[in-house]
């Protein structure tokens, strides 16, 4: 296993600042990006990089609002959460980048792609948040609606420790299936010391609300023409999703593979939504075979 440690870096953006972490040394080709799912951070990718080849030079972000990144008051727009990583595409990489992208992830990464089609080698969207085009059209005509009224709102945001976060999430859905390995790094880079010593979740309730409000809201059947890359689809199990909540079933529009200009698709029917999580080896060993 891939023995190295991350080092962290910062950018300022138009927006923010944006907080991402370096496996390898820049300059080494190939480069792959990896974006997380909404609610998560850059280092829930560590026991995937861990799998990866060693001389593999490898960048996580924290995406705004999430990690160690800025905070804006929403998250509801994902295409400007996707501005802020062109900004990072664009600072750091000299030579045409690999993006792993999961759930909100790889929609971001499929955006970036379409931005900077030069820049973008490959894609591999792990169930992108990419649903079926009428539920966009049915969702862009409602208002709106409150993050104080999404459930994701009412978790619980302040804990002893990481090790009280993890242990009491180990047993429940969907954390249950996880790899723990993963499941810890969640946990201890997933909170943030608070000024009563306590700590709380890097990614604040309302604000992670927020942005699951806001992912039928900018569709990206609008732009998935432009993004040229070739690009694997890998999808979670299929089923009736009981509740937009669901997440032991995929997500992701089953033909989307088929409406990109480049795009092949892969479904792995033993694993939910969380496949980095369930499979941290297996992700690794698909990314490192398309590089």
């Amino acid at each position: 296993m891939r023995k190295d440690c991350p080092t962290e870096h910062r950018l300022s953006t138009n927006a923010g600042e944006l907080c991402w972490f370096e496996w390898g040394c820049n300059g080494a080709q190939p480069s792959l990006l990896l974006l997380h799912a909404t609610g998560f951070h850059a280092r829930c990718w560590d026991q995937v990089v861990a799998h990866l080849p060693p001389d593999l030079h490898v960048v996580a972000v924290d995406v705004r609002g999430h990690g160690r990144s800025y905070r804006p008051a929403s998250l509801n727009n994902w295409m400007d959460a996707a501005d802020d990583i062109v900004a990072l595409v664009d600072d750091l990489f000299d030579s045409p980048v690999f993006i792993a992208g999961h759930s909100m992830g790889g929609v971001l990464a499929a955006r970036i792609a379409a931005l900077r089609p030069k820049a973008v080698s490959g894609l591999l969207l792990i169930d992108p948040v990419i649903i079926a085009p009428d539920v966009y059209e049915a969702m862009s005509e409602r208002p709106t609606a409150d993050p104080s009224e999404h459930p994701v709102s009412r978790r619980r945001n302040v804990w002893e420790s990481a090790g009280q976060m993890a242990a009491h999430f180990s047993d429940r859905v969907p954390y249950a299936s996880w790899d723990r390995s993963v499941l810890d790094d969640y946990c201890q880079y997933g909170l943030l010391p608070a000024a009563d010593g306590s700590l709380e979740l890097a990614c604040p309730p309302a604000l992670e609300a927020s942005a699951y409000l806001g992912a039928g809201f900018s569709s990206p059947y609008e732009w998935l023409d432009d993004v040229k890359a070739p690009t694997t689809v890998l999808r979670g199990r299929n089923g009736e999703r009981a509740s937009p909540m669901d997440f032991s079933i995929s997500p992701t529009n089953p033909a989307l593979a088929s409406l990109l200009p480049n795009g092949t698709d892969i479904q792995w029917t033993e694993h939910s939504h969380f496949i980095p999580m369930e499979a941290p080896q297996r992700t690794a060993d698909l990314i490192a075979a398309l590089l």
